[in-house]
C-alpha cells in the first residue's frame, strides 16, 4: 500500500495527529505530524486485519495514561516522594503543556486512524452472505467511542470530526465543534446501535481481550449521557447473555479461613478480565508499559514507588465490616447457618490491612528490607493488579458496578443494592425487591431461569451461583443485618442518593488502581451538578489525620480545573 507522507501541523493548538493505518501491531510508528494519504480502499482481508493491528498498536500509547490520569487524579491514590514533578502536577491539578501525561496527539492518532478505516473499509464485500468485514468495522466503531470518552473525560470540550484529515487545510481546529462529554456520548449511542450484535473479530480466544464489546461501550456512553434506563439494559443484555453469562463466584472471594480470625485465603480472582491493551515485552518491538514502575517497586526505580494506595483508602477499607457465617451440620445431615460474627473492635491483627474489607490486603503488601544497600529503598510495595504485559481496562466487576449505578439512578435503588450485597439470581430478585420494583423494572430483572444458579450436588438442590459483590472482600456479606438501606429514607430520591453513596464506596474499594477512580467521581459530580462531592473527595485523600486541602478544594470546585489543558 503506497504511503504518501508530509510534514504538517494538524492543529495549531499543538494537538498532532500521528497516523499509521497500515502499521502492524508491534512496529513502532513515527508519531510525529506527518499525514498520510493512502489512497486507496481497504478492500482486502490483509488490508483490513493489517489496518485493525494498526490502530490497536496506537492505543499502546495511551495505555499506561488511562491508569495514571484515573488513579492519580483520584483519591483512592497518594504519590509519595520519589514521585516525578509530572505526576505532582497530574495530583495537584496543575499540569502544563508540556507535561509528558498530557499528549492529546495520541488520542487523536487513534481516532484518526480510525476515522480513515471507517471511511474506506469496503463493508459490502460478502462471503456466503455475511459481510466480510462488519466485524472489523464495528471493533473500530467502538474503539473510537471509547477513545473520544476518555479524551473528554481528561480534556472537557474536544475538537470533534469523524472524517479522516488527509489535506493542511482540513487540520484547522476552527473548522470543527468542541464537544463535551455528554455531547460525544449523545453521537455514538446512535452511530454503534446498529452493531450491538456483532461478534468481535478475531474470534480465537487469545484476541477476544483485545477488543470492546459494542454492548459495554454503549452501556458507559448511556451511563455518561443520563440515559440510564438504556444504560442499565445494555450492561443487563451484557452480563445475562445466554451464550456468555459473567458471575460474581464464590471462589474469587478474600476470605478469613475461621472465626477466629487467624488466617486469610486469598481465592483465585472473580474479577474476570474482558478487554485491555496489549504492551509489547520489549522496548525493540515497541511501546512497553511502565506502571510497574510507578505503582510498584522494582530494581529499575531502586524500589522508590511513586503512587501506591492514600491514606483515604486505607480508611475506607478498613471501615468496612466483615461478617463471617458460621455453619453447622443439623441431625438432618444437612448443612444450616448457626451465626455470624465479626472481628472485635479491639482485635489485634497480625497486619492491620486486614481489618474490614480484605481487598486492600489482597492487593497492596509491603516489606522491608535494607539489603541492597544504600541506594535502595528499604520499604518494597506490590501491587497485584499492576501487570506489564496487558494494561486491563475493562474487569467483570467493572460491568456490575455501573449496572448497579445504571440501575440505581433507573428508580431501581433496591435492585442496585442488591447487585452489590447478595448478587444477581432469580431467588434474590423475588426475595429482597419490593414488587412495585420488580414491576417498574420490568426486562432488567429478567434472565434465562437457568442462568445464575448451580446443582448442589450433596443436597440436590438449586443454588445462587452469584454473590454480592461487597462480598468479595466483606465476607459473607447477604447475612449483614447492618448492610441495609436504612428503613428511615422516606423518598425514592433519599434512597437513590444513598445506594449511589455505597456504589460509589464500592467502586473504590473494587476498582482502585484499574483507572476508573476519577471518571467514577466525575460522573457522580456532573450527575449531582455539584462539584464539590468530587472537591471533597479528592481533597481528602491524606485521610482524616490531616486537615482538608482547601488549596486543591477550592480549585477543584471550578469544573474547568477538572481538565487537562489542550493548549
Amino acid at each position: 500500500m503506497e504511503r504518501i507522507m508530509k510534514k504538517n501541523k494538524i492543529f495549531s493548538m499543538g494537538v498532532a495527529l500521528a497516523i499509521g493505518a497500515g502499521a502492524a501491531f508491534t512496529s513502532c510508528v513515527d508519531t510525529d505530524s506527518n499525514l498520510v494519504d493512502f489512497g486507496s480502499a481497504l478492500d482486502s482481508p490483509n488490508d483490513t486485519v493489517y489496518s485493525l493491528f494498526g490502530v490497536l498498536n496506537k492505543m499502546q500509547a495511551i495505555a499506561d495514561r488511562t491508569i495514571i490520569l484515573g488513579e492519580v487524579k483520584g483519591d483512592m491514590t497518594a504519590l509519595t516522594d520519589a514521585a516525578t514533578t509530572d505526576l505532582q502536577d497530574v495530583a495537584n491539578f496543575t499540569v502544563g503543556a508540556d507535561n509528558r501525561y498530557n499528549k492529546p496527539e495520541d488520542y487523536y492518532a487513534i481516532i484518526q486512524n480510525c476515522n480513515y478505516y471507517i471511511a474506506h473499509a469496503d463493508t459490502n464485500m460478502s462471503l456466503r452472505g455475511e459481510k466480510v468485514f462488519i466485524r472489523e468495522y464495528a471493533a473500530i466503531k467502538a474503539i473510537r467511542a471509547w477513545t473520544y470518552l476518555q479524551l473528554a473525560v481528561n480534556y472537557g470540550e474536544v475538537p470533534f470530526y469523524t472524517k479522516p484529515l488527509m489535506t493542511e487545510a482540513e487540520t484547522d481546529p476552527s473548522l470543527y465543534p468542541k464537544y463535551d462529554v455528554k455531547q460525544i456520548a449523545e453521537y455514538f449511542i446512535p452511530d454503534l446501535a446498529p452493531y450491538v450484535e456483532t461478534d468481535l473479530p478475531l474470534g480465537d480466544a487469545g484476541y477476544k481481550t483485545y477488543f470492546i464489546p459494542v454492548r459495554l461501550i454503549l452501556g458507559d456512553l448511556c451511563l455518561w449521557a443520563g440515559r440510564y434506563q438504556e444504560a442499565a439494559q445494555y450492561y443487563h443484555d451484557y452480563l445475562t447473555h445466554v451464550d456468555e453469562p459473567h458471575y460474581v463466584q464464590d471462589g474469587g472471594r478474600y476470605r478469613w479461613v475461621s472465626d477466629e480470625f487467624l488466617s486469610v485465603i486469598m481465592m483465585s480472582s472473580t474479577n474476570e478480565s474482558l478487554m485491555g491493551i496489549r504492551m509489547e515485552t520489549q522496548e525493540y518491538d515497541g511501546i512497553v508499559s511502565y506502571l510497574d514502575d510507578i505503582f510498584t517497586s522494582t530494581s529499575d526505580n531502586y524500589y522508590y514507588y511513586q503512587a501506591s494506595a492514600s491514606p483515604a483508602l486505607e480508611e475506607l477499607s478498613r471501615s468496612q465490616r466483615y461478617v463471617y457465617e458460621v455453619l453447622r451440620t443439623s441431625s438432618a445431615g444437612t448443612i444450616v447457618p448457626e451465626d455470624t460474627v465479626s472481628p472485635a473492635p479491639d482485635f489485634e491483627y497480625l497486619d492491620i490491612n486486614q481489618k474490614g474489607d480484605l481487598r486492600y490486603f489482597g492487593t497492596v503488601s509491603t516489606s522491608y528490607s535494607t539489603a541492597m544497600g544504600d541506594n535502595y529503598s528499604s520499604t518494597h510495595v506490590s501491587n497485584t493488579k499492576i501487570t506489564s504485559g496487558f494494561v486491563y481496562l475493562y474487569h467483570v466487576l467493572t460491568v456490575y458496578l455501573r449496572m448497579a449505578e445504571a440501575y440505581n439512578r433507573a428508580g431501581l435503588p433496591e435492585s442496585a443494592f442488591t447487585i452489590l450485597k447478595y448478587g444477581l439470581s432469580s431467588s434474590t430478585v423475588s426475595k429482597y425487591i419490593n414488587q412495585g420494583e420488580r414491576n417498574r423494572g420490568g426486562d432488567l430483572l429478567v434472565w434465562d431461569p437457568y442462568l445464575f444458579i448451580t446443582n448442589d450436588m450433596v443436597t440436590s438442590t438449586l443454588l445462587e451461583n452469584t454473590w454480592g459483590i461487597h462480598a468479595v472482600g466483606c465476607g459473607d456479606t447477604r447475612c449483614d443485618t447492618l448492610y441495609a438501606i436504612p428503613d428511615d429514607l422516606t423518598t425514592l430520591e433519599d434512597s437513590i442518593l444513598f445506594v449511589e453513596n455505597l456504589i460509589c464506596d464500592e467502586m473504590a474499594l473494587q476498582q482502585t488502581f484499574e483507572g476508573t477512580r476519577f471518571g467514577d467521581l466525575q460522573r457522580i459530580a456532573l450527575r449531582r451538578n455539584n462539584p464539590a462531592f468530587l472537591a471533597d473527595k479528592v481533597a481528602r485523600r491524606k485521610g482524616s489525620s490531616v486537615p482538608r486541602d482547601e488549596a486543591l478544594y477550592n480549585r477543584l470546585l471550578d469544573k474547568d480545573n477538572w481538565y487537562l489543558p489542550l493548549e
